[in-house]
């Protein structure tokens, strides 16, 4: 049981406490350094209150406030300004350049029914152009900075959201208030409003603590955007709970720069630092022997690895090529959460090594895990760690039979950091959030995710709507993806998208990533050939298609994880732009493709 209300509470409790100590430094790229700029307590706290005041005199407690912000001090301002007005905060990506993300924002603006739309003054004129693009020109808007504010038909406001005489007292939040409205990734569904209540959080937040001997001097280190779960709870209201301090980086400038995360872990002493697989191995292959050798990574005892499967081989590799920088294998801790229980439901203890297995693939085919046996290949598995404060059930996603260790089935969960359900949607919420078991217990969450405990270790194997049944057998995605990787040094660093289509059977394509510049067609075409060849002798199943597209066209949602099935889709529709396309004739004739089996120019890519 918490000690606190609310978020607000608990934050406000270490402004009193320490409103001199470092509340989030902002690093922002410059080249190859960082430069800073933060927050104290003291001033986070103002200036929420700022921002508090100018809601309050526009909006009502409960009502949606849209959150358009790069990572940076302003969006932190804003989401606690929120919290303090009683107005709950939708933190979403700006709208960009591409037309998707330009789709979404916009579907989540309308879903969530939002009353104002808050931004920065370098933003406005492109949010402001937005707003009116997409028929959303009656709803207030803000450059919370200061250099800007008003509503987009002109009524007068000469206070402006930064002005001191809008400071004031906090809405009174208790736990079952919602906090703020995640919108999930949508890597297998449209976007939904998770409603993550105070409650939620300190519950979730207060587990891990427990459990990870977290305090005030724990420093986190975090490039993750601000509007995906991980970023914003685990790397920001985290350590604001904690009373600790949060060093933020752009998600850009790590893209970039990869360098520049580790740099600052080094530069700040940081802790904590969690990221999802990708970010590792993005370490691991680009930093040069120059960079890692001016890092002292010693500090960093907590790096968590989560949002998407975590591949074994990639742990290796990063703690191989940064231990001499001090980086222990011993630190990474794997971890499974999902928005709709808040963050966190499993995660490593930092007492020893992660926990792995080497499990037989064609029992896990039929729903069984169990080792390999000697002298074969078998499948690598790495573990998500132990349940954190929650009761988690392994279930029969047909019949709602609860399963024994060693028998995969869905993960179904239920406690003090399920949240309350999908945002203006109560068919959606009954449906995953009021799951009875076939003993008759109730009020469980299904996640859509299968997985199985070994020694109360929990292992995720996938996700039911990916997973493809191919001629008889249970294959997942990811497990095929990570096979794809090491086929060919070509490949390295791009993503693939594996699912498989109806030809009438179900077969299996590969939409892979491929800088085809300087490349030529017999190169093309051996690359290929080589995924086919290499799948099928590792499946033993055939491998009906393999498509190539340009850098960046395998979908990907906000955080990181793979849309496979939008790359499904689009390929069913003939939509995706392929560079070239090895298709099976029946594959070939049904899902026609403007590039089948037709060699890419040399100079393309």
């Amino acid at each position: 049981m918490s000690r606190w209300g609310s978020i607000v509470e608990a934050f406000r409790h270490n402004v009193a406490e320490s409103p001199q100590r470092q509340a989030v430094v902002f690093c922002r790229g410059a080249g190859e350094r960082l430069v800073e700029a933060s927050l104290t307590y003291a001033e986070l706290d103002r200036a929420a209150e700022a921002t508090a005041g100018w809601l309050g005199r526009r909006c009502r407690p409960g009502d949606r406030a849209l959150l358009l912000y790069p990572t940076g001090l302003d969006f932190v301002a804003s989401f606690l300004g929120c919290l303090y007005a009683g107005v709950i905060p939708v933190p979403v990506p700006l709208p960009g350049n591409f037309r998707q993300h330009v789709d979404r924002t916009s579907a989540i603006a309308r879903d969530a029914d939002v009353a104002v739309v808050l931004t920065d003054a370098a933003n406005l004129g492109t949010v402001a152009d937005w707003m009116l693009q997409e028929g959303l020109d009656d709803l207030g808007w803000a450059a919370t900075d200061g250099t800007g504010s008003g509503t987009v038909t002109g009524a007068d406001d000469a206070g402006g959201p930064a002005d001191p005489a809008d400071a004031g007292t906090a809405h009174p939040a208790r736990p079952d208030d919602i906090a703020f409205l995640q919108y999930t990734s949508g890597s297998t569904s449209d976007p939904k409003g998770v409603m993550v209540t105070h409650g939620n959080v300190l519950h979730n937040l207060g587990s891990v603590h427990r459990t990870l001997g977290w305090t005030a001097q724990t420093r986190f280190c975090s490039w993750l955007p601000l509007y995906h779960d991980m970023g914003l709870i685990a790397m920001l209201l985290a350590p604001l709970y904690l009373g600790s301090t949060a060093v933020l980086i752009r998600p850009n400038d790590f893209l970039k720069r990869p360098h520049l995360w580790l740099d600052a872990i080094d530069r700040y002493r940081a802790e904590v630092a969690c990221a999802p697989n990708f970010a590792y191995d993005l370490c691991a292959r680009l930093l040069t022997d120059e960079q890692v050798a001016a890092l002292d990574l010693s500090s960093w005892r907590y790096a968590c690895n989560g949002a998407e499967p975590i591949d074994p081989a990639t742990l290796d590799r990063f703690a191989s090529r940064f231990a001499p920088a001090g980086f222990r294998y011993e630190a990474f801790l794997p971890t499974y959460g999902l928005a709709e229980a808040t963050l966190c439901v499993t995660g490593a203890r930092p007492t020893g090594r992660p926990v792995g297995a080497l499990v037989d693939p064609d029992l896990l085919a039929r729903d069984v895990f169990a080792p390999a046996p000697a002298g074969t290949p078998g499948l690598a598995l790495v573990g998500s760690g132990r349940v954190n404060s929650l009761d988690v059930r392994i279930v029969d996603p047909g019949t709602g039979g609860v399963l024994p260790d060693g028998r995969v089935g869905e993960v179904w969960i239920r406690g003090g950091s399920v949240t309350r359900g999908y945002w203006g949607d109560p068919e959606a919420t009954r449906r995953s959030f009021d799951a009875v078991t076939a003993d008759g217990e109730g009020g469980f969450l299904r996640t859509g995710d299968l997985g199985t405990f070994d020694d109360g270790e929990l292992y995720v194997t996938g996700r039911i709507k990916e997973m493809m049944i191919v001629h008889g057998r249970n294959l997942y995605p990811h497990d095929v993806e990570r096979e794809v990787r090491g086929v060919a040094e070509a490949f390295a660093g791009l993503p693939s998208a594996v699912f498989s289509v109806p030809v009438p059977r179900e077969e299996i394509v590969v939409v892979q990533e491929l800088r085809t510049r300087s490349r030529d067609a017999a190169e093309v075409a051996g690359l290929a050939s080589a995924v086919k060849t290499t799948l099928g002798r590792v499946l033993g199943v055939r491998v009906a298609g393999v498509v190539f597209v340009r850098v960046g066209q395998v979908r990907r949602t906000t955080s990181g994880k793979i849309q496979r099935t939008l790359m499904r889709e689009l390929f069913v529709s003939g939509a995706l732009d392929a560079t070239y396309a090895d298709l099976d004739p029946e594959l070939r004739d049904r899902f026609r493709t403007d590039r089948s089996a037709v060699p890419v120019p040399a100079g393309r890519g």
